[in-house]
Parts: C-alpha cells; structure tokens; sequence
C-alpha cells in the first residue's frame, strides 16, 4: 500500500493566508491549480513571443507540486518564515525533508518519474517561471480581496505588485497587462456591454501597479 496519493488529496486542508482575514478561504489544492495554468501561460507566452525552449506542460507539472511539502509541515506565513535567517533556513530543510518523504511514498519504480517535480532543480529556468506564477498568484488573491471589500490585503497587493514587476520577465510583463487586469472586475463587467470600459479601467490601474498602499510585508506567499 502506497500513501502518496492520499496525502496529495490532503492539500485541500492546508489553508493560506492564515494570518490574513479572507473573504473567500484559499487552499493548497486550489492554488497549485492556478499556479500550474499561469505557470503554463508563462512558459507559452515565453516560448511562442520571446524565442523560449522551456517545456511548458512540464512547467505546469513543476507548478502544480511546487508546495506538495505543505501537506507534511503545514504552511508556515511568510512574516514567520522571513523573521530571520535561522527560521528561513530550518524551514527550508523541513520543506526538503517533507518532499523526499512523499518521494518514498511512491513504489520504487516510480520515484525516478517524480522526483524531478518533487525535488525539482531550483536553479532550472523552468522553476523560476513557477516561481513567478506563484507571485502572480499571491497578486491576483489580493485583488479579488480588495475587489470584496476586505482591505486587509491592500498593503500585500502593492508589495508583490512590485515584487513581480522586479522579476523583469517579458513573459511576466505580458501576463499582467494582458491577463491580470480582469481579475479586478465583476462577472456582469466581464460578460456585459460595458465590459470594454471595465477592462480599460482596470488595465490603467493594473500599469500603476494597483491601487495606492503602504509598505509592507505580505501575510503569505
């Protein structure tokens, strides 16, 4: 008998932002979804319009594991993680140690398939990409916050707004001027006659990096 699977299942309990009031709670399970597509979209992006060669169903494989860990140690919020050196490496270690437990879940046969999206090179391009989608991510939970009313996610918004603008990615820039800005709108503004100027609207405010707060740290990553 195998465990692997079973634990996986178990992302949907891993909760983010937990130190962050949420309009809509976010699980693991649902994130790794969205990072995979975005992830995929980068990598697309980059290979059909910058001369790219990265793999980008593997990509989206990348993304859909890159917080499997959690489901062992839990999701630690960034404040924590980032407090000081010391917890930032000893966390990192735990991470590493969870992902080689769930390798070992799988039959011996198997590992060598999953291993390089368990244990992935995070020195590859292809993890980078993930990396940003993950960021990406983390932007558009804070719009849809600040979209519903809850200004608890207002100062995280322009943090990683400007952390994802220093990736200096085209494939990044691209997303976010072409994608990104539709997050911010309601379904009738989406589907509606006055969609267009919605989405103008909201394109403005996406290049202004959002709407206007403070500094500061971001609850999760």
């Amino acid at each position: 008998m195998h465990h692997f699977f079973a634990y996986m299942a178990r992302m949907r309990h891993i909760m983010r932002w937990g130190l962050m009031r949420n309009t809509l709670p976010e699980n693991d399970q649902e994130h790794a979804l969205q990072a995979a597509m975005i992830a995929h979209a980068l990598a697309t992006l980059r290979n059909v319009r910058y001369g790219g060669t990265l793999d980008a169903q593997r990509v989206a494989l990348l993304a859909i594991y890159h917080d499997a860990g959690e489901v062992i140690t839990g999701d630690l919020a960034t404040p924590v993680k980032h407090h000081n050196p010391l917890v930032h490496e000893a966390f990192g270690r735990m991470e590493a140690m969870a992902r080689r437990m769930l390798l070992e879940m799988l039959p011996e046969d198997l590992r060598p398939a999953y291993a390089p999206l368990l244990v992935p090179d995070e020195t590859e391009e292809a993890w980078r990409v993930v990396k940003a989608a993950d960021r990406i991510c983390a932007y558009l939970k804070c719009v849809e916050e600040d979209k519903a009313g809850n200004t608890e996610f207002r100062k995280a918004r322009e943090v990683i707004r400007r952390d994802i603008d220093a990736l200096e990615l085209p494939e990044v820039r691209d997303f976010m001027r072409e994608f990104a800005p539709s997050f911010s709108l309601s379904l009738d503004e989406l589907n509606g006659p006055a969609g267009s100027d919605a989405r103008s609207a909201a394109e403005n405010d996406a290049e202004n990096g959002g709407n206007g707060a403070n500094d500061g740290r971001p609850g999760r990553e």
